[in-house]
């Protein structure tokens, strides 16, 4: 395999996505801009995030088995060509039908690019690299939410509202080039992949979701992902605006600490299932126990939580998104080359799936505490957001319930197959006599 060839592919494969992310982040950044050109009020306002997000979810299973029948070449100049048609609706849009119709075709790109480009990596590297490069292609993806939040706003402030969108257009426009020229499914010469199921989309399907793996994969996405995609494109800056009572400024920072905690986690995590593979669902258990802790601690802290807790609870929420990646992995592993696309594809909808319900239910909640008098300081204040934001540890408990229920048959699937996953207790006790007996051998030397 040409090593150049291959990073360049997935040079090319990582860019696509940084402008997916910028794409889908751009609306979120200019919402009081929106509001005035738009005149709608914050509930209308929220719908066009919230039906991209419906779009893109519900994709996310046919872009899988797209990919799967014509390959990520294809798919993710598609995506690049919808969402660059979508951002040049948003910026002649005068009226809140166009402007969620360019929203819903930005929602239809950003649905065909991660799960396309993430097939790429299996492709294209050994078996050994995959889960670091996935861990890379989300961390290196997350930037373009940095470039929408500074120097797509900043230009947009300068040059005015049909400037800015017309120039996300255009890096579309670039990656449907770039992408057409350079990129490509896989190495010449690769053996293609051997069919072991029938032709079919039913078919293909069918035998991606039978495949345990693949559900162990798409709960684990479910389970530790959603919370922070529920703070970062909902409910987290009116909590720390209206709740804690922070500045406009300060919220902005902590939203920003998040996007630099989820950069610098994803290669550890990478590395731990690179070393660790038969740890990769306790990892995730792990993670989404910290998550149910340091909410649980924040909600019923007295008063207005400290700077330090928030910090920390902002941390386990970004540290949720590479543990999410986690669920890629399984369906990597689990799945022969030529269903990945679609188990990929499936897995990547748990997590939104998660998100959108848990954005419906923090927002209802705290509209019946309104409607009932049961929040006396108002419809965002933050006893009625600690109420609200509960009904995450309900979705959490759910998400971990079904994680146990679906490793078991993993696990069987393994001990089938003469690979034995040994109680995590024990293996804390072997590592800890091999400390032991390290240590013992030194002091008599």
């Amino acid at each position: 395999m040409n090593s150049w060839r291959a990073w360049t592919v997935w040079g090319i494969g990582v860019f696509a996505y940084l402008v997916a992310v910028m794409q889908r982040t751009s609306f979120g950044v200019v919402g009081l801009e929106a509001s005035a050109r738009f005149h709608v009020g914050g509930a209308v306002l929220s719908s066009f995030t919230v039906l991209q997000l419906v779009v893109y979810a519900s994709l996310q299973v046919p872009v899988g088995l797209l990919v799967d029948r014509f390959g990520s070449r294809i798919m993710v100049a598609t995506g690049a060509v919808f969402m660059g048609l979508g951002q040049l609706q948003i910026a002649v849009a005068d009226s809140v039908v166009t402007g969620i119709i360019g929203r819903m075709l930005v929602g239809m790109g950003d649905a065909m690019t991660f799960v396309s480009v993430l097939r790429l990596v299996p492709l294209w590297f050994p078996a050994k690299r995959s889960p670091l490069l996935t861990q890379l292609t989300g961390m290196l993806g997350m930037l373009g939410q940095l470039v929408s939040v500074i120097p797509f706003l900043s230009l947009l402030h300068a040059r005015g509202w049909t400037a800015g969108f017309l120039t996300l257009a255009s890096m579309s426009a670039l990656v449907v080039v770039l992408v057409l020229s350079l990129l490509r499914n896989a190495p010449e010469g690769a053996a293609p992949a051997q069919q072991t199921q029938p032709e079919g989309t039913r078919a293909v399907l069918a035998a991606a979701w039978r495949q345990p793996g693949t559900r162990l994969g798409l709960w684990s996405h479910f389970t530790v992902q959603f919370s922070g995609n529920v703070f970062a494109l909902a409910w987290g800056f009116p909590f720390l605006v209206a709740g804690e009572g922070y500045s406009s400024g300060a919220a902005a920072g902590l939203m920003s600490f998040f996007v630099v905690v989820a950069l610098f986690a994803g290669p550890p995590v990478g590395r731990f299932v690179s070393r660790h593979p038969l740890r990769r669902s306790t990892f995730v258990l792990l993670i989404t126990a910290l998550t149910a802790l340091m909410w649980a601690v924040v909600l019923v802290y007295p008063g207005q939580a400290p700077s330090w807790l928030l910090v920390i609870l902002v941390a386990a929420l970004a540290v949720g998104g590479p543990s999410s990646m986690i669920g890629f992995d399984f369906a990597r592993t689990f799945n022969p080359s030529h269903r990945l696309g679609t188990a990929t594809g499936i897995v990547n909808s748990g997590g939104f799936v998660a998100a959108l319900i848990t954005m419906f239910l923090v927002g209802w909640l705290l509209d019946v505490q309104h409607a009932m008098g049961l929040s006396p300081a108002g419809l965002y204040s933050l006893s009625a957001f600690r109420v609200a934001l509960a009904v995450q540890l309900l979705v959490m408990a759910f998400g971990v319930v079904m994680i146990l229920r679906v490793r078991r048959k993993v696990r069987r699937q393994l001990a089938a197959n003469g690979v034995h996953v040994a109680p995590l207790l024990v293996v804390v006790r072997t590592v800890w006599a091999d400390y032991r007996s390290r240590r013992t051998a030194e002091t008599e030397s």
